[in-house]
């Protein structure tokens, strides 16, 4: 009976090969693979190892276009023939990287070496040695991870944001013209519409996402504490920090940090942190609200075939996908908030403890785009329920009240919101009746009663068809 429990399976993905999901351990590989698969290229144990052996390629190449003496020589042809190395970097080539780190215990020396080894099958293992040249460890590091970071972001995250966001414009498009009773401290407040309501959080995340869209993916490049002593010594003649900027934001794209001491200070990265942060803060505090509306009847969800919403009560449909958002938004919060805060202090010149939590960065990117992936799926489920929203105005005509006081001010009624106070807080329930009661026991003119009686908790609306632009 134990071969049933047996992993039999596998599934492929890009960067390894991971154990059948029933395995994985953390829910973004497993339960929640589909949706964070497209981040695999970058930021997964493959996708890292093959942007260190495009730094290192590249940086080699970089040396051979000075030209240094030594690699005056090198084939022009084959060039191209060892950019595709990284280019075209495999599945077994990550695991031969893999293999040669159980032997040196050294992630980026098995990196050099499977460099050096495709030199050799290449035919041009004779400038081997300059793999790597002048270089620690973390020169490739704080290179390829933020490489990595700065595509995944730019490939995954922002394209999933900017679909999320349009989504909600769509909607508050739809239903800019729907009046909706507001809710202050949960209490019954001025009419607004649904549309404007959804396009607060349109203008917010495309405000906050300016921020990750300028992002500085910064990157250490100075030798083992910073300021190319071992290239320095070599060649005395070289401009090294202008080579090493010219590497870093010409070849690679990022911006180089000039005065580091072993590693990159990850101000920048904190930021991203904190950047991504206000985003899902602004995704959570959707995904509460549409939760809320749900609850209120304001919003009925399209039945999915076969889904099941309790294992005991038949009749309910769950707002699951706002619900299982918000979770993910929180997850993702808490270690981006412990990166920023932990990334930036370093012992002396460095401690490895940024090593582990740099490891971790595409964990908060997974539980990001799953819950981007919900918070779409939710969206798309609402249906509007009109009925339910013109019988809760209906129900509450003492909002106008703040409109009938501030007629009255300007006609310089005497007390006119203390008239209004006494009104709304000492006759029960006001409706239609009793404020137009009210209104013609006002000594006002004719055209001012006419003027007050046509407001209705429907059309007190302000500009706010006006502020949703989508």
């Amino acid at each position: 009976m134990a071969e049933r429990y047996q992993c039999v399976d596998e599934f492929s993905t890009f960067g390894s090969r991971i154990p059948n999901m029933l395995h994985a351990l953390s829910p973004v590989d497993g339960r929640y693979r589909r949706h964070t698969e497209p981040l695999a290229k970058w930021l997964s144990e493959q996708g890292l190892i093959q942007h260190r052996v495009e730094v290192e390629i590249e940086y080699f190449l970089q040396l051979v276009a000075m030209p240094l003496p030594q690699l005056a020589d090198f084939p022009k042809e084959q060039k191209e023939a060892l950019r595709e190395v990284h280019r075209q970097f495999s599945e077994a080539d990550a695991q031969w990287v893999k293999d040669q780190e159980k032997v040196t215990n050294h992630d980026v020396k098995a990196v050099e070496y499977f460099v050096k080894d495709a030199m050799d099958r290449l035919g041009v293992g004779q400038w081997k040695e300059f793999v790597h040249f002048g270089l620690t460890s973390q020169d490739v590091n704080n290179t390829a991870i933020p490489l990595s970071l700065k595509r995944a972001t730019e490939e995954v995250v922002l394209p999933l944001l900017e679909a999320t966001t349009n989504d909600v414009a769509a909607l508050a498009k739809e239903w800019k013209e729907v009046p909706m009773l507001a809710r202050t401290h949960g209490q019954p407040a001025s009419p607004v519409t649904l549309g404007k309501e959804l396009q607060v959080f349109v203008d917010r995340l495309r405000g906050q996402r300016k921020a990750l869209d300028g992002a500085v993916y910064a990157a250490k490049f100075g030798g083992a504490t910073g300021q190319f002593n071992a290239h320095r010594v070599a060649y005395p003649d070289v401009d090294w920090p202008s080579f090493g900027q010219s590497f870093v934001e010409g070849t690679l794209g990022l911006t180089r940090t000039p005065v580091t001491t072993q590693i990159e200070p990850y101000d920048h990265l904190a930021a991203w942190c904190d950047a991504l942060r206000r985003i899902h803060t602004v995704l959570m505090d959707l995904d509460k609200d549409m939760w809320t509306y749900i609850s209120m009847d304001y919003f009925k969800q399209r039945i999915v075939e076969g889904e099941v919403g309790s294992s005991a009560m038949p009749h309910k449909v769950n707002p699951i996908d706002f619900e299982n958002s918000e979770g993910n938004l929180g997850v993702a919060n808490a270690l981006l908030a412990h990166f920023a805060a932990k990334l930036p202090i370093s012992r002396l010149q460095r401690d490895l403890t940024d090593s582990t939590v740099m490891r971790n960065l595409g964990v908060p990117l997974a539980h990001s785009v799953v819950a981007m992936k919900a918070t779409r799926k939710g969206l798309a489920k609402l249906v509007l329920n009109g009925d339910k929203l013109a019988a809760d105005l209906e129900d509450n005509w003492a909002i106008v009240a703040e409109a009938i006081q501030t007629i009255l001010r300007r006609e310089s009624y005497p007390k006119p919101y203390e008239a209004l106070k006494a009104l709304t807080r000492t006759n029960g329930k006001i409706n239609q009746e009793v404020m137009h009661d009210f209104i013609q026991g006002l000594e006002v003119s004719d055209e001012v009663k006419r003027e007050l009686s046509n407001i209705t908790p429907a059309n007190y609306l302000g500009f706010a068809s006006e502020l949703v632009r989508g």
